[in-house]
């Protein structure tokens, strides 16, 4: 049964960090490294997946004779430099954090990007402090669109699933966190992707990430009244409230 929302958890690429365009020349660069031109062609294939799931495609789709592990290793060491130097923030972030923390929602953070990329990312804009979790990809074995980082995400808040609201940017990611139970709001890069895609898998889609406060203040307070009304049954001709 929804409840009202005391919990927000983000992914990070594509939704706090503007990353997406790059992720092409962070691939570009792994795949060349074993012999591989890629402009980008299988973007959407890879969007928002874990690092295990990207490199398993690119090794299928290219006949990569290089292991999983080693491809996974690459990956990340060219991710964490292009997130410590390139890599900038979505529009709105940091007001949109501030205007939830002074809502007293909780925050966190599940991102398939290994923690030697993320933690950084975050501390360089300033972001750390902003959130009670950060679970990042190396933490869990199924990255999504299983369930487990968002899981992990609420254990860790201490928040029922049903309490948290997911933002993702992926259709895996979407699965993922409906997959965990939660309510999910996508915003869809639409430099990418169509957002039509996006309006029956999510509950929400939003244009970007300033819409969130006002959505947390309408969902709650819309289960805040049938909460009440739930709790309230007619005996004869008057309203009787139940603990």
């Amino acid at each position: 049964m929804p409840q009202p929302l005391r919990a927000v958890i983000f992914d990070l690429d594509g939704v706090l960090a503007d990353s997406e365009p790059w992720w092409n020349e962070i691939d570009s660069k792994l795949l060349a490294e074993y012999g591989v031109s890629y402009r980008g062609e299988y973007h959407r294939d890879v969007l928002g997946v874990s690092y295990r799931l990207a490199v398993e495609f690119y090794k299928k789709a290219f006949g990569l004779s290089a292991s999983v592990e080693e491809l996974m290793r690459r990956r990340g060491v060219i991710a964490t430099e292009f997130f410590a130097n390139r890599v900038g923030l979505f529009p709105s972030t940091k007001r949109t954090l501030e205007r939830l923390r002074e809502m007293k929602v909780r925050l966190a953070v599940a991102t398939s990007s290994v923690s030697a990329s993320a933690r950084p990312f975050l501390d360089r804009h300033g972001l750390t402090p902003f959130f009670d979790v950060i679970v990042t990809g190396d933490e869990i074995e199924r990255g999504k669109p299983y369930p487990d980082i968002y899981l992990r995400a609420a254990d860790k808040l201490g928040v029922a699933v049903n309490e948290c609201l997911v933002i993702e940017d992926a259709l895996s990611g979407v699965a993922a966190g409906k997959a965990a139970g939660m309510r999910v709001a996508a915003i869809p890069d639409r430099r990418f992707v169509d957002a039509r895609d996006y309006e029956k898998e999510a509950d929400y889609v939003l244009g970007n990430l300033s819409e969130i406060p006002a959505l947390v203040r309408r969902v709650s307070a819309t289960e805040c009244i049938l909460l009440l009304q739930r709790k309230t049954v007619p005996i004869g001709t008057h309203q009787v409230f139940v603990q």
